[in-house]
């Protein structure tokens, strides 16, 4: 009985791990999951993962996860002081950072990028570095 060649699975393991590298320095968590999940199935059966090696990718898989879970908490505290903020600068007169748009503080908008300072004139200050509260 003749057993296929193993490089032709891992040339397609390989190809997909060199395009998660190609995407950018980190992979998101769905990605590990897929490259992990390709992995394992791709093993050869003759010669499996030494039992080492698979506890290190559990251990790493557990990590990943973490880190996932951190970073949202750390979103949502971040959202939590942001609004907080806002909620203190309405009807506060506020300054961009580069001196050109100035007025009272009317409203305010959560966006991505941080707080926007609706003024009274209608104008839009994101609330950034520099921009002057009193």
């Amino acid at each position: 009985m003749s057993v296929p060649p193993v490089s032709t699975t891992n040339s397609s393991t390989t190809g997909t791990s060199s395009t998660a590298q190609a995407a950018g320095p980190s992979i998101d968590y769905q990605s590990f999951l897929k490259l992990l999940m390709a992995e394992m199935k791709n093993q050869d059966p003759t010669n499996p993962m030494d039992s080492t090696q698979y506890v290190a990718q559990l251990a790493t898989f557990s990590q990943v996860e973490q880190s996932v879970q951190t970073n949202s908490k750390l979103d949502q505290l971040l959202q939590t002081s942001a609004l907080a903020q806002a909620g203190n600068i309405i009807g506060h007169s506020v300054t961009s950072a580069d001196g050109n748009t100035s007025g009272t503080v009317s409203s305010v908008r959560l966006t991505s990028d941080g707080l926007v300072a609706i003024l009274d004139t209608g104008q839009e200050v994101t609330m950034q570095s520099g921009v002057v509260i009193q």
